[in-house]
């Protein structure tokens, strides 16, 4: 059904401009929540008449509706967030019941707020607990920060709370993340759970068992996640109801201020580095134009995960001991929208602040600071003041300025400080992830780029290639893209990882092969096929240690390759089509078996190939279409389930359309070939054992909700 129709029969057709602006399609309209639908500005009473029709459809499952859930099955990793107020039962006895409605109002309220400023999603209220899945609808490519960040909002967000009401209200909170089977219903009417199979949403809720008040306790999975964005705290091994071997808890201890994200997800060793020596060169060359006095800028550009972040440590390394200072501003997905964010960062690290410290102690560092710029801090501190929202009674007369006199005197003295400080020493200027700078941030940056030709500042930009930097094509900026390495320097690449100890050649080929090149996805897969068992130490080098399987995806990349698939989710279901046929499909045999036809598979193609996703290859009638990465392909065939469960629907459509395929059949590694064949029974062993344990974890993730009724955790 059409969304403008179903609106229509609502006799809310006003609201089918805003529906389409929003890209709400009537096959995800099942996931709409009240939050969702005040977000976009929908009053109260047409919110519960939209939501009443969109319960009704899903729990009658109306087959002319279309509208009713899509229930086939969908692996993925999900992160998932239980939290509950502690107490609630002796806030009852003492509380009036319409008192304590209102309590539970309001804590729902702030964990929802919470949750969709981190792009959640409530899965099941159950009266003062929550649970909340990260990773779906939509995946992001740290879900397990976001839980994280989200679960941090929630105790302030309880703190608040506990000051307006005047009662002792506590919050406890427990997260997982695991591989989930997503899309099956659990329970009836409203106990019913539009969830998941997997023992993630258990382990989330035992976790919260163990957390302390106004606390979160995260799993190891989670952890691993995390890198070193929070200080964590180890539990230790715990016992936990219905699981069979201890688990592994952390407690979140704190967030570590000014990290980059390259150094929150990096271990303790440095990845080692292969190749770029022309980009390097290129670098050095614009740092030594810099130093003279010409300032420069290098716009460093590349896909997620190609070593952007490496080339920066690697220049570093190689300016060595020179005199000079960095200055480090870090964009975040989290800010986009936060005016100044990566200068407050920078701010904060060079001022010295220390978290918990008194208002005078940070106005008495940020004046110092400025004072070290050649500048008179009196002219600058009520601005930077201001800025860091710093309180400074008496010492400053307040700003008494319109919003825009006050941004505008504020961006002055930001570009008057690096000035003076770049009179006094060359400045390494590092902006990091530009794709989410905020509006203002890149208003400043524009303007300092414009003011620094003729001082010793290199400014160096990362930024992924959806971006355009406003000052491309100016004389003295570089363009500097990082490509895919070469199969020779992957090869070297695995090899230094593994500390010159040789994998077995199928080992190695498999994984150069999966990652196509890109230096993140070779490092986790190593680790990954390090730390599984797949291999031994024998003689100096690695063997076998069982049968060679298709490998798995790594934890660490899960979110981000799926988040690449969400985000074109009214198109995802053409890749996960082609993901079934294999890395490389023809567009006649997609077509055969595909429900788009025509102009309405060609524009989804187009889309798929805009996100770089896929690429083409041959001349029309003999066009096909590769994966540009394995693993996404991996991702979209795991998520595609339907389509592989309906492997020979779509083998009997394929022949069905063989007439029209002709010559234009390509190769179709899941189609293709006899069914019992070696390579086929080595790909369905491997994913049998891969998801063995969501058969055992059926009835487990059912009964979640039960046991925490019962008080059972």
């Amino acid at each position: 059904m059409d969304v403008g129709t179903w609106l229509g029969s609502l006799g809310l057709d006003q609201y089918e401009d805003l529906f389409r602006q929003h890209e709400i399609d009537a096959d995800i309209l099942p996931e709409l929540t009240d939050q969702h639908l005040r977000d976009i500005g929908i009053p109260l009473g047409h919110r519960l008449r939209m939501l009443r029709a969109i319960r009704q459809f899903a729990n009658d499952g109306d087959p002319d509706s279309g509208l009713r859930r899509h229930e086939n099955p969908e692996r993925r990793q999900l992160t998932v967030m239980f939290c509950d107020l502690v107490g609630s039962t002796a806030l009852t006895a003492q509380l009036d019941p319409e008192d304590m409605a209102d309590l539970i109002r309001a804590f729902q309220g702030a964990v929802a707020t919470a949750v969709a400023r981190f792009d959640g999603h409530v899965a099941k209220w159950m009266g003062d607990a929550a649970m909340v899945y990260f990773g779906y609808p939509r995946a992001h490519e740290d879900d397990a920060e976001r839980a994280t960040r989200a679960g941090v909002a929630i105790i302030d967000a309880v703190a608040e709370l506990r000051r307006e009401h005047g009662t002792s209200l506590e919050v406890r909170i427990g997260i997982a993340t695991g591989l989930v089977v997503v899309g099956e219903l659990i329970g009836r009417g409203e106990a019913r759970l539009r969830g998941l199979v997997g023992d993630t949403p258990d382990l989330a809720m035992r976790l919260q068992g163990l957390a302390e008040p106004n606390t979160i306790v995260v799993s190891e999975s989670t952890r691993r996640l995390l890198g070193k964005t929070f200080e964590l705290k180890a539990l230790g091994q715990q016992t936990l109801r219905g699981f069979d071997a201890p688990v592994a808890a952390w407690l979140i201890a704190g967030e570590r201020e000014n990290v980059s994200r390259f150094e929150a997800s990096r271990s303790e060793t440095m990845t080692p580095f292969v190749g770029r020596e022309q980009e390097i060169a290129l670098l050095l060359e614009r740092w030594h134009r810099a130093i003279k006095g010409n300032g420069q800028v290098a716009l460093l550009s590349g896909e997620a995960g190609i070593g952007k972040s490496r080339v920066l440590a690697m220049l570093r390394e190689q300016i060595g001991q020179q005199r000079y200072l960095a200055l480090r501003y870090q964009c975040s997905p989290h800010h986009v929208n936060d005016a100044f964010h990566p200068v407050m960062g920078q701010i904060w690290h060079a001022a010295g602040f220390v978290s918990g410290e008194a208002a005078g102690s940070r106005l008495d560092k940020v004046e110092k600071m400025i004072e070290g710029t050649g500048l008179v801090s009196s002219n600058i501190a009520p601005f930077m003041a201001s800025l860091l929202a710093i309180p400074t009674g008496q010492r400053y007369p307040a700003l008494d300025m319109a919003p825009s006199e006050l941004r505008e005197r504020t961006i002055d003295a930001l570009i008057a400080m690096t000035i003076g400080t770049a009179k006094l020493i060359p400045l390494l200027m590092i902006v990091e992830d530009a794709h989410w700078m905020d509006p203002t941030s890149l208003d400043l940056t524009s303007r300092m780029v414009e003011q620094m030709d003729d001082l010793p500042i290199l400014m160096v930009t990362t930024f992924r290639p959806e971006f355009t930097p406003p000052w491309v094509g100016r004389s003295n900026a570089a363009l500097v893209p990082l490509n895919r390495l070469e199969r020779d320097q992957a090869a070297t690449l695995i090899e230094r990882m593994t500390a010159g100890k040789t994998l077995p050649a199928e080992v190695r080929d498999q994984i150069v092969a999966k990652t196509d090149g890109v230096p993140l996805f070779m490092e986790e897969l190593t680790k990954s096929v390090l730390e599984s068992g797949l291999v031994r130490e024998e003689n100096g080098a690695y063997v076998l240690a069982s049968a060679l399987t298709p490998l798995a995806i790594p934890s660490t990349l899960h979110d981000s390759l799926t988040a690449r698939l969400d985000r074109l989710s009214p198109i995802k279901e053409t890749a996960q089509i082609g993901a079934a046929i294999g890395r490389e499909f023809s567009q006649a045999l997609l077509e055969a078996v595909s429900p788009l036809k025509g102009a309405a598979l060609d524009e989804a193609l187009h889309q798929l190939m805009e996100a770089e996703l896929i690429h083409v290859r041959g001349t029309p009638p003999n066009v096909s279409y590769v994966f540009k990465h394995a693993l996404v392909q991996d991702v979209a065939y795991d998520r595609g389930g339907a389509f592989r469960a309906g492997g020979a629907e779509l083998a009997r459509r394929r022949g069905a359309g063989a007439g029209a395929i002709g010559a234009g059949g390509s190769r179709a590694s899941h189609l293709d070939g006899p069914r019992d064949g070696p390579g086929h029974r080595s790909q369905r062993r491997a994913r049998r054992a891969r998801t063995r344990p969501f058969g055992r974890a059926r009835q487990r993730a059912g009964a979640a909700e039960k046991h925490f009724r019962a008080g059972d955790v």
